[in-house]
């Protein structure tokens, strides 16, 4: 146990243990072994991080708009020099690969940190007007208070910035809570944004960090200081966290699972196309709400469209932090990897496994990038989400079953179409029933666009001006002339 790395909790700007010392062993997904210790945080804990963003948030409410973009814009700077850092934290609990996690997400993080820092000088309601005679009528945008938030384990370092960038350029003040298997990268976070709401002489608890597990973050939710909870998680996770708030009326912000439908139609570049979809299907090991995991494609270009898949399939590799030509490293944590297993070895009979299907090694959890075809739309592993590197494959034979296929399902995040047809693509685009429809490509994001589903994908946005006008509140103020 001494050897292990020890992680705190951050509240009102220092970091602490666990009131009660109760700890968290973390493991690192690429050996499966323990390398570090976080707090298992309990009511005590989460009083004290409560009373501390309430205590901040009276203060940081009426920071002018300049002040919170100079906030953001100096954890932006921050997160930038501390690159390296960050990405070793983050390389060593989740296993993903260096270089990609470098160029694949600290620069996006920067970017949308900064992006919040500007829409912090933008909010703005209707200009003031007279709607009835002799009253004049304004709308004011507020921070709603006191965000308890909750960060998922596939994107810990990124979906932290989803978080807490928008809350706090809407003058919002945050306890946030990393997933109970990745806090590492996000006590780091910590330590950066304390920095720099030290330098500018604010109010300390503006960012709290609790670590913990699942009980950990019930008590956030239902605590009676925040007035929002904002989740990342699984439909399970999501429905409790909205039954849990619905107990005081919070306001609730959710993100919750996907099962992507790709659809392929005859006249799509099959080079093309299995080259963006293995892609988008199998970086991170799949981990991904808005994977390409579930392939459509028309009957008359299936069976060229599965051998190129499994041969792409084939050549993608999985491996170590440093391990040269990598696309993806293991899966989670134990649980993560019994759950794709179990999706395989459940297969149906008619189901047939085109590439992989397997563990690989036996050291870490690692999976090999798999390729399902023969599949049926009430299949299990069509409704269900898999969140690993497993891509399925079924066939169509025209545009309404397309559709019929696509919409078949609970989840409704992200969906993409392929083809070359302007007009059709502009029709599925209308007819698909997911919170972003890509064209010719699968995954990309960027911060000007909301991401954000329906359906049991949950409700609220992230990102964009849509996702910072969710950390507000509307006022009407009227007054007699």
């Amino acid at each position: 146990m001494s050897d292990l790395r020890t992680l705190r909790n951050y509240i009102n700007g220092e970091f602490v243990d666990a009131a009660d010392g109760r700890t968290l062993q973390i493991v690192d997904p690429t050996t499966g072994e323990a390398y570090a210790t976080s707090p298992l945080s309990g009511a005590a804990d989460v009083d004290a991080a409560m009373a501390s963003a309430a205590a901040a948030f009276e203060t940081w409410r009426d920071a002018t708009p300049s002040t919170r973009q100079k906030l953001l814009l100096k954890i932006a700077d921050g997160v930038e020099a501390r690159a390296d850092e960050l990405v070793d934290a983050e390389c060593r609990n989740t296993g993903k690969p260096r270089g990609l996690t470098k160029s694949e997400e600290i620069g996006p993080m920067v970017d949308q940190i900064r992006f919040f820092a500007g829409a912090a000088r933008l909010l703005e309601g209707k200009a003031a007007g007279e709607y009835m005679d002799g009253m004049t009528s304004i709308i004011r945008r507020e921070p709603v208070g006191v965000c308890a938030q909750v960060a998922p384990w596939n994107y810990p370092m990124m979906m932290a910035v989803w978080k807490f960038a928008p809350a706090i350029a809407a003058g919002n003040a945050v306890v946030l809570k990393p997933s109970d298997t990745t806090p590492a990268s996000t006590v780091l976070l910590a330590e950066i944004v304390g920095a720099a709401i030290a330098e500018l002489e604010l109010p300390a608890g503006i960012f709290n960090v609790l670590c913990g597990d699942r009980e950990t973050g019930k008590l956030m939710v239902e605590h009676q200081i925040p007035a929002m909870a904002s989740i990342t998680g699984s439909v399970r996770a999501g429905i409790q966290v909205a039954e849990s708030a619905a107990k005081d009326v919070k306001r609730v912000h959710l993100e919750l699972g996907g099962k992507a439908p790709v659809v392929v139609f005859e006249d799509a570049d099959i080079a093309e196309a299995v080259e963006g979809i293995s892609v988008a299907g199998f970086f991170n090991a799949g981990q991904d709400c808005t994977a390409a995991t579930r392939v459509l494609v028309h009957e008359s270009i299936h069976d060229a469209f599965v051998t190129a898949l499994a041969k792409a399939a084939g050549e993608t590799k999985t491996g170590g932090i440093d391990d040269e030509d990598v696309l993806y490293g293991p899966l989670n944590n134990a649980n993560q990897l019994a759950q794709v297993s179990g999706f395989i070895e459940r297969l149906p009979a008619h189901a047939k496994v085109e590439a992989g299907g397997h563990r690989v090694g036996e050291v870490g959890y690692f999976y090999a990038p798999t390729v399902v075809s023969g599949l049926l739309q009430d299949d299990e592993i069509i409704q269900q989400e898999v969140f690993g590197p497993v891509i399925t494959v079924q066939k169509f034979t025209d545009e309404d079953q397309a559709v019929s296929y696509a919409n078949g399902v609970e989840y409704a995040l992200a969906s993409s179409v392929w083809t070359k047809d302007h007009a059709r693509a502009m029709r599925m685009s209308r007819r698909l029933d997911f919170g972003c429809v890509w064209i010719n490509t699968h995954i990309p994001l960027v911060a000007e666009m909301p991401h954000g589903g329906f359906k049991k994908s949950g409700y609220g946005k992230d990102l964009s001006s849509y996702g910072f006008e969710d950390y507000t509140r509307v006022k009407h103020v009227m007054t007699a002339i």
